[in-house]
């Protein structure tokens, strides 16, 4: 159904963009609803999940601190 979500943050991730954050967005939307596209009485509730899940993401990914890792 979905593909392994990719490590986004350094050393695995040298540049990540906000594709790359909503694509693992997406991913984990469809494998928690279990829905690779919902039907349309769901595609509002589906689409807002994946929204705030990437603004999470870039946010968690912004505040991160790697040790060895150049700051952003």
């Amino acid at each position: 159904m979905c593909r392994n979500i990719r490590t986004l943050r350094p050393p695995y991730a040298d540049t990540v963009t906000d594709e790359d954050v909503r694509a693992a967005a997406l991913q984990y939307v469809r494998k928690v609803s279990g829905f690779r596209a919902p039907a349309a009485h769901n595609q509002a509730a589906f689409d807002l999940a994946v929204e705030q899940i990437a603004e999470a993401t870039g946010r968690l990914l912004e505040d991160l601190r790697v040790r060895g890792a150049a700051p952003r």
